[in-house]
């Protein structure tokens, strides 16, 4: 006896699980979900407990009488509760208890079963796993008391979440189209995924032969064997439904007529004449008239049975409303995905530029003033990478590390820049051939240095825990939190320079050294010492840049080798020697890469090919860059 809803009453649920105790005894997924519903439906205090129960093999039968109990584990065995009154019946040995072991299909059953019960409970943890559980399988039964469960909540988080949930259900089970209709409606664009996924069954196809379309039908498109649909996929959809025989092959049917061969005759036609298979067919047909071949369609025969039938693309949701209003919520949801992925892409592409603009700014004030071609400007950004490493091997606390390592790795590379200047670059001005073969050669060297010190594996520089993650606009859309981090430090940057060379005493012999050395020199500057400064200043934020880039690359010797070229194309297309010339270039080639690799995703050193081709074609019409410079470097 399964019991019906309404029939509220204590023991309900002991007696449905006697009444069909077979059932329960072999339980399976296909027998036994009458009887989990009836639990369910028995309003039995009692009713939850022994589902859980049964799903957590905690359900059991005393062998004696076959009476149905709960188990908990015991040391004389188990302790026994009575299901229908809730009261202890003592304690027994395993031995004379036979434990319920349901397969994972009951249990999944079971737990659909739970739902209901669980979307009430007081412990809001356990209602928002009904709520995922019902996410992953729900159906028409959990519309009930999911809208019941709505009106009885109080926490607004889980409230929202079940009314979403209930629409999501609504477009997929209600009995009534309107109301399905209403549901998807209510969505608008909304680009969740799993409005996505409920979506897209209700506008899936599949391809049907059938004599004539049959009334009511909701038929997406008629196909036409040979154009939208290959013959030999045609004709497979008819064998599939039983409308025609299967194919002969030419194995089958020469098989056949050699079987058949009487007095130089195949069915009363000549041997002569089997010279064709117009004719082979016809003598198989013979053959299969009178019973002597088995059935199978010849290709005259099939070209017929295609002609002779209709094939179709229809939907599997039947009412034809639902499915227009479904396919016009997905053209919306497109139309919105694709807006949001061009706001993605552009995020991707301004936070590469922000890199780009961190590692190309040094190199813009070094080259820009000082006319220096400095290969070995990435291994600066290299160096302040492994000082932030190193630092975080003292300090423990990540946060604190960062803010160490940013002031620290400037001094190193400031440092380490004065020292190349005074050493090499002061005596190779003017000569910039072996300015940049004798970088070059620096460049190897502190690679070596490098891999000698920190060895040849990568090297961790951990970010804090508040740059962990990202930031999330909808399921499209979400840019990191050390890329957030990274663009606000460019900005950070580009404001410290703009104030340096605006408002300071060196940004004003900078740009006088950068107009006109001569004249420069001629009012008590001295060049040497600005070039010195100027090549530490383009080193120390080569520095900070690496302490930022080795948040989220890997720290290696060969760091700066990844972004050396980069560097070079943001300068000389952005212009040399002008920060905003800088800040141009880096904003274009991040932007171009990006839309390559969003038209080539699958091949990034074939987008950066292109780029650089793109790059060559452009200096060609504006050789000084987006932002000329004025003054010596204008004119040299």
């Amino acid at each position: 006896m399964l019991v019906q809803p309404g029939q509220a009453e204590p023991g309900r649920a002991a007696q449905v699980l006697s009444d069909n105790q077979a059932l329960v005894e072999k339980a399976s997924r296909q027998t036994i979900e009458p009887v989990i519903a009836a639990l369910a439906a028995s309003e039995d205090p009692m009713a939850q407990a022994v589902l859980e129960a049964w799903s957590d093999k905690r359900l059991g039968q005393r062998k004696a009488d076959g009476s149905f109990v709960l188990l908990a584990p015991d040391a004389a065995g188990y302790a026994l509760t009575d299901i229908a009154t809730g009261e202890s019946l003592g304690t027994a040995p395993k031995s004379e208890i036979d434990e319920l072991k349901p397969n994972s299909g009951v249990r999944g059953l079971i737990g659909a079963a739970l739902v209901q019960f669980q979307l009430m409970d007081a412990d809001p943890a356990k209602r928002r796993a009904a709520l995922d559980a019902l996410a992953r399988d729900g159906n028409a039964s959990h519309l009930a008391p999911l809208r019941a469960a709505i009106a009885a909540e109080k926490d607004p988080e889980i409230k929202a979440a079940k009314e979403r949930l209930e629409r999501l259900l609504t477009l997929r089970f209600d009995a009534d189209p309107q109301a399905r209709i209403a549901a998807i409606d209510s969505f608008g664009a909304d680009l969740g995924l799993d409005l996505r996924g409920a979506l897209n069954p209700l506008v899936a196809t599949k391809q049907v032969a059938v004599t004539e379309v049959p009334e009511g039908a909701n038929v997406a498109r008629t196909l036409r064997p040979g154009k939208d649909l290959p013959r030999e996929a045609a004709y497979d959809l008819l064998v599939t439904a039983g409308l025609a025989p299967a194919r002969l092959t030419i194995s089958d049917q020469r098989a056949s007529l050699l079987a058949h061969v009487d007095n130089g005759k195949i069915a009363g036609i000549p041997l002569a004449e089997m010279d064709n298979q117009a004719t082979r067919d016809a003598a198989y047909t013979a053959l299969e008239t009178a019973g002597l071949a088995p059935s199978a369609a010849t290709e005259d025969e099939v070209t017929a049975a295609l002609a002779a039938h209709k094939f179709l693309d229809t939907y599997a949701e039947p009412d034809a409303a639902v499915t227009d209003a479904a396919r016009a919520a997905l053209k919306r949801i497109d139309r919105k995905v694709g807006l949001m992925q061009f706001a993605d892409l552009a995020l991707d592409a301004l936070s590469l530029a922000s890199i780009y603009f961190l590692a190309a700014i040094g190199l813009a004030i070094t080259f820009g003033v000082m006319r220096v071609i400095n290969m070995a400007h990435g291994e600066f950004i290299m160096m302040g990478a492994y000082t932030g490493y190193v630092v975080q091997q003292y300090i423990s606390n990540y946060t604190v590390s960062i803010l160490v390592a940013l002031p620290l790795a400037f001094a190193v590379t400031f440092a380490a820049g004065v020292a190349m200047e005074r050493l090499v670059i002061r005596h190779l001005y003017h000569r910039p051939l072996e300015t940049l073969l004798a970088t070059f050669g620096i460049s190897i060297a502190l690679q070596q240095l490098a891999k000698n010190i920190f060895g040849t594996q990568a090297r961790p520089l951990t970010s804090p825990a508040w740059l962990d993650g990202a930031l999330t606009f909808n399921d499209v859309v979400s840019i990191s939190y050390i890329r957030i981090a990274i663009f606000v430090l460019g900005l950070i940057f580009l404001g410290l320079f703009l104030f340096i060379m605006k408002k300071t005493r060196l940004g004003l012999e900078v740009r006088a050294v950068t107009q006109n050395p001569k004249m420069a020199a001629s009012m008590g500057i001295n060049p040497d010492r600005i070039n010195m400064l100027t090549f530490g200043l383009g080193s120390g934020i080569a520095g900070i840049a690496g302490v930022a880039i080795g948040l989220f690359a890997k720290v290696t010797s060969e760091l700066g080798s990844d972004y050396i070229v980069q560097s070079f194309m943001t300068v000389v297309v952005g212009g040399v020697g002008n920060i905003w010339g800088a800040l141009a270039g880096a904003t274009l080639i991040g932007f171009l890469q990006k839309g390559i690799e969003f038209f080539n995703p699958s091949n990034t050193l074939a987008a950066q090919t292109y780029m650089i081709v793109f790059i060559i074609i452009f200096i060609q019409f504006r050789p000084r860059g987006i932002i000329a410079l004025k003054g010596r470097a204008a004119g040299d």
